[in-house]
């Protein structure tokens, strides 16, 4: 029986089914620290590095002369700054050209090494294959081949004119074969032409040399040369 005094109504529940003092009203409820928590990352995970990538390389829309444009976060904020440089602010021209000099001289040293290693590279076969021949023996063919790097000491830079894998290799070597046979047609189609003044077949002869003509400029374009 509810306490003398007592009303029982909304919020006011009867005192035989109220809540004990020190007793959970939810004893079989969620355990404690069941919330759903991130999980840790893997030892081998840098997940700062991860996200700070992915960030950087999100799409972002910023304003242009020519309206709005889609663009790398990284070339937004780079953007921005430069802006405000050219607008006169000094920490932003401080740290552009603090940028500018950190970025020229990290692409200084990676063609540095690069064109050292592929001199080094080239220098070494050339005396292997050399050596091989004033011994009478057979050569190795490596890849890519010392006579298809092409060093250009006037502009310090260093080209490769040739395959530089096996799968290419495979590839050249059927395009030169191919190359061989497009040009043995085209000289006997130019000749005919010469032979056969016809003009019933002059369009044709034409037609197939302008033909043969493409497949070996497109040929060009993958082995040069």
């Amino acid at each position: 029986m509810p306490s003398p005094g007592y009303e029982v109504g909304y919020t006011r529940p009867p005192e035989a089914t109220r809540f004990q003092k020190g007793k959970s009203g939810n004893p079989k409820g969620r355990p404690k620290g069941s919330k759903k928590r991130a999980s840790l990352p893997a030892l081998n995970e840098e997940r700062l590095k991860s996200i700070t990538l992915e960030e950087a390389y999100r799409s972002v829309s910023v304003g242009d002369v020519r309206g709005a444009v889609i663009i790398p976060m990284a070339q937004a904020v780079v953007r921005s700054l430069a802006v405000n440089a050219a607008k006169g602010s000094q920490r932003s021209q401080r740290l552009f050209t603090q940028l500018l000099a950190s970025t020229e001289t990290a692409n200084k040293r990676l063609h540095d090494d690069w064109f050292g290693m592929a001199l080094t590279y080239k220098v070494e076969w050339e005396r292997e294959i050399e050596r091989c021949r004033r011994l009478g023996i057979e050569a190795p063919q490596p890849l890519p081949h010392p006579d298809d790097i092409v060093v250009d000491m006037r502009t310090g830079t260093i080209r490769v004119t040739g395959p530089m894998t096996p799968h290419e290799k495979a590839t050249w070597d059927e395009l030169r074969v191919r190359k061989a046979e497009i040009q043995q047609e085209l000289a006997e189609l130019r000749q005919m032409l010469i032979d056969d003044p016809d003009d019933r077949h002059r369009t044709i002869m034409e037609d197939e040399i302008a033909h043969h003509e493409r497949m070996l400029a497109m040929i060009a374009r993958v082995i040069p040369g």
